[in-house]
């Protein structure tokens, strides 16, 4: 195994620096803007810096995919103990969701790690559209989550553009 070159050292020096003139310690638990935002963990997207969001403004819930069904139990959270009522879920373009199946990636998990990732569903997607859609879809009919107004966006990755989706 090659080494590879941490960034742990940068990642303390960056938060010194940070630390130093942090005048963020008043914000009150509950996100300010009443809002959850479910986005892909992809390094290209910022959900903050795509959606204009400052620190206290809103709970972001990252996961491959963004996916809404792996982020159910933060969700929860979110509305029933920090007062969200609102949710917004973003996707994007060039997603590595897209380039695989279940079944490969069950495979290659068999073959290289010799463990049975089959109790695992990894979400994966063939039509960016559609998965916004879908994830949408799985928060309007789960009895866990309120009825409160939820907006799908599809990142562009190129453009730095969010479009909304249209059910």
């Amino acid at each position: 195994m090659s080494f590879v070159r941490s960034v742990i050292p940068e990642f303390e020096a960056a938060n010194a620096k940070y630390a130093a003139s942090f005048d963020k310690g008043h914000l009150p638990l509950p996100p300010g803007r009443k809002v959850a935002v479910v986005a892909c963990m992809d390094a290209r997207l910022d959900p903050a810096k795509v959606l204009g969001l400052q620190e206290g403004d809103a709970h972001v819930i990252r996961n491959a995919g963004g996916r809404t069904i792996d982020a159910l139990r933060s969700l929860v959270i979110s509305q029933q103990l920090l007062g969200t009522r609102e949710i917004v879920i973003v996707h994007h373009t060039d997603c590595g969701m897209l380039t695989f199946s279940d079944t490969e990636l069950k495979s290659k998990v068999r073959s290289e790690l010799k463990e049975d990732a089959d109790h695992i569903a990894f979400l994966p997607f063939k039509d960016l559209r559609q998965s916004v859609i879908d994830d949408i879809a799985i928060l309007k009919k789960s009895p866990l989550v309120l009825d409160v107004p939820i907006t799908g966006y599809i990142y562009d990755v190129k453009t730095g553009k969010a479009e909304k989706v249209k059910e």
